[in-house]
């Protein structure tokens, strides 16, 4: 691995203005690619195996050119103060607004008047509206015949907000993605002195990510690819570029500081730090391909076009940067590297001192370390999972606004009701079995209301509207839907009849089980090959296994800090969480696999330093110094900037965005600087030579990847000319090659 990542540095580095035109022709040609395409013709959110996906499924057999999946919207009107809804000039001014949705892809709108859907109260009413179409299928003119007549009903005095997902908002991810970017900037500046260092890592990144979202982009339509995936690939993508550009960087200085040609600085930092910015690049696509495990479409896609741009940037790391590298000279080190006498004697740097601490402390480092993320995982314990909805979006915008006036009109029910389909295909008498399922949803607490039966032409299904006194969101609903399901064996045995819970709130109660489901299991998959990965790289049963765990004790503390800042709120107003709820379903398994991925990055960053110095002939305590002397300033340097990429889709719109935004970069905070800077080599010292063992037959069993580049040493040696250094020799004691190294 590394002779071969050594051949192809240099070459790079060689031919760098043919490989830097390649790539520069490929982001044309997908950037084209990308401003030609269709947008995505829909956003299909089909969740297989579940009961209300059954459901569905069943409604477009039995009811055809229904749409059952298809877009809604509800206009909610509220009277001025001191007057009802059903006054004569309000009700004349809301049925004019009804009268103007009509539309070609509009299938019905309801007279709230004749529909019955006013409060008891008379100051307020709505209409629901459906349409022809998925709402990622409305075209402008369908919304803005929408939001005109609101804007009538509201001229006419009445208060008219809009709610559903017809009004859905494009995905906003706010003006401090562009301040994470500078903050990397800085960071980059401060970290290598060199304007064209810093720029060096931010460009690379830029037309990796470049290339990996217009790809995304030129394949959506084709693909179904959702708004959000886009943004997971650019999230994800920039992080990892820049990292594994910057170690690359990195490692090309320290080559030059020794006094190496830049030819062969270039080949040897893509052949030491090129094979772990491969290997930490295969733990992050592992992790994210193993989304696929859940079977949630949507999910399988964001991270297979996530692991896409995770391979791009990987392969722009491995021949783009040693090709600009070629044309940056000697101006990629700072005016000091250059003064500097490279055989001067290296001075303690603050990674050095650190490890000499914590080798001093290990057990005081260790049970800090572990009690510490203990305290702030306790929050996990109270998780609640659900999925947002419109009662989750800022107070400002128009679809809050329409929920609150449904919640305080009709009770919080009427926002997430539940569709019950009778499936009578095989009963002898459908409408008595029917009649039947409506008694016994009625006889069921917290049931507010259920409207009356609605069959088919067949007469053999039918549809029940089923509005709970609870909010969407609550484990009350969640209970009722249980309580309804668990009727059915009793009525089909009874009636032959069957009945199928669905609409969006059975849905997301579906989708947050499956998900719960397949934690584990994915997880297990995920870690497991992971483990197998490293234990490869590290040739090592303890060190992948410490990795793991620590891993574990990480995400576990993120996944608490969300609890607390969105579910109970807790610095919410910092943040911009102005409603808090139960944490998106999709969060834990989502942060399992990107926060795997990218833990493992700064595993193997800086471990591999440490087993190269160890291979090298440094006894175990003298590696782990080595290790942070040479990687610490870089690794803290790159959790920092992925901190600052993640921590800009923050302020997004979108409450996924914002909360994965968060999680990850709390995530990344956690693992890089008290995992992975204390936990590991506390767990390190206290293992000592034990934490290097692997059996003989487990040896022999492994194949020798060569991440730390011993073997490519020993060619170059054998080599002469292009030994460790001009003035080296090469049958020199090898563990004072590697203290240079």
């Amino acid at each position: 691995m590394a002779t071969f990542l050594y051949r192809l540095g240099r070459t790079a580095f060689r031919r760098r203005k043919l490989v830097a035109l390649i790539w520069v022709a490929l982001l044309a040609v997908v950037g084209i690619g990308a401003a030609t395409a269709p947008a995505a013709s829909n956003d299909n959110f089909s969740i297989p195996g579940t009961e209300a996906q059954r459901a569905f499924d069943l409604l477009e057999q039995r009811y055809p050119g229904a749409s059952a999946d298809g877009a809604t919207a509800r206009l909610v009107f509220k009277a001025p103060d001191g007057q009802k809804i059903t006054d004569p000039a309000n009700q004349k001014a809301v049925r004019k607004v009804v009268g103007e949705l009509a539309g070609p892809q509009t299938a019905a709108a309801a007279d709230p008047f004749a529909a019955k859907t006013v409060s008891a109260s008379g100051t307020t009413a709505y209409t629901q509206v459906t349409y022809k179409v998925k709402a990622t299928e409305l075209t402008d003119a369908t919304r803005d015949t929408l939001k005109d007549a609101a804007k009538d009903g509201r001229a006419a005095g009445l208060h008219v907000e809009t709610g559903g997902d017809a009004l859905r908002a494009e995905v906003e991810t706010g003006s401090t993605e562009i301040v994470g970017i500078a903050i990397s900037a800085v960071v980059l500046v401060i970290t290598f002195g060199s304007l064209i260092a810093a720029g060096l890592p931010l460009l690379t990144a830029l037309i990796g990510v470049g290339i990996g979202v217009s790809a995304i982009s030129a394949l959506a339509s084709v693909l179904d690819l959702s708004g959000t995936t886009s943004i997971l690939a650019m999230m994800i993508g920039l992080a990892v570029g820049i990292d594994y550009a910057l170690f690359i960087v990195s490692r090309y200085r320290a080559e030059l500081a020794e006094g190496r040609e830049r030819e062969e600085a270039a080949g040897r930092a893509a052949g030491t730090a090129g094979s772990a910015v491969v290997f930490a690049g295969l733990t992050v696509v592992i992790a994210l391909v193993g989304l696929a495990v859940v079977n949630i479409p949507i999910l399988t896609k964001m991270g297979l076009a996530a692991a896409g741009t995770v391979v791009v940037a990987v392969l722009v790391a491995l021949t783009l940067v040693p090709a600009l590298l070629g044309f940056a000279g000697r101006r990629i080190q700072s005016r000091k590297q250059r003064a500097a006498d490279r055989n001067a004697e290296e001075k303690a740097n603050g990674g050095t001192r650190w490890a000499r601490f914590v080798l001093r402390r290990p057990v005081a480092v260790l049970v800090a370390g572990v009690v510490g993320l203990g305290v702030i995982a306790l929050p996990a314990a109270s998780l609640e999972l659900g999925l947002p909805d419109d009662g989750s979006q800022p107070a400002s915008t128009t679809q809050r606004k329409a929920y609150d006036l449904l919640s305080d009109g009709f009770g919080p029910g009427f926002n997430g009701p539940l569709m019950v389909v009778v499936d009578a295909a095989k009963s002898a008498d459908p409408k008595t079995a029917t009649q039947r399922v409506e008694e016994r949803v009625k006889g069921l607490g917290n049931v507010a209301a259920v409207t009356p039966a609605a069959f088919n032409k067949q007469g053999d299904t039918a549809q029940l509207t089923v509005v709970p006194k609870s909010k969407p969101s609550s484990t009350d609903t969640e209970d009722l839907v249980h309580a309804i399901r668990g009727e059915s064996a009793e009525l089909k045995s009874n009636t032959g009849a069957k009945i199928l819970v669905t609409g969006a709130t059975a849905m997301n109660i579906d989708v947050s089980q499956k998900l719960d489901d397949a934690l584990v299991p994915y997880l297990a998959l995920v870690v497991g090959l992971a483990f197998l990965l490293l234990m490869v790289v590290f040739r090592s049963i303890l060190v992948p296994l410490k990795a793991a765990l620590g891993f574990l004790l990480s995400v576990v503390a993120a996944l608490g800090a969300v609890v607390a800042v969105f579910q109970w709120g807790w610095l919410s107003g910092i943040f911009g969480v102005e409603e808090t709820g139960p944490v998106m379903s999709m969060m834990p398994i989502f942060m399992v696999g990107v926060v795997f991925g990218l833990a493992m990055d700064y595993e193997v960053f800086l471990v591999t330093r440490m087993r190269e110095a160890y291979v090298h002939g440094e006894r175990p305590a003298d590696a782990v110094v080595t290790g942070f002397r040479h990687g610490a300033r870089v690794v803290t340097a790159a959790a920092v900037i992925m901190i600052s990429v993640f921590a800009g889709f923050i302020s997004s719109t979108e409450a996924m965005i914002k909360m994965i935004g968060f999680g990850l970069a709390i995530a990344v905070f956690f693992d890089a600087f008290v995992v992975r800077m204390a936990i590991v080599p506390a767990v390190l010292a206290l293992l000592g030579k034990a934490a290097w063992w692997l059996p003989r037959w487990l040896q022999r069993a492994l194949p020798n990847v060569d991440v730390e580049g011993e073997q490519l040493q020993k060619e170059l040696a054998a080599e002469g000319g292009t030994g460790p250094g001009p003035d080296a020799d090469p049958d020199s004691d090898a563990r004072r090659q590697h203290s240079r190294v």
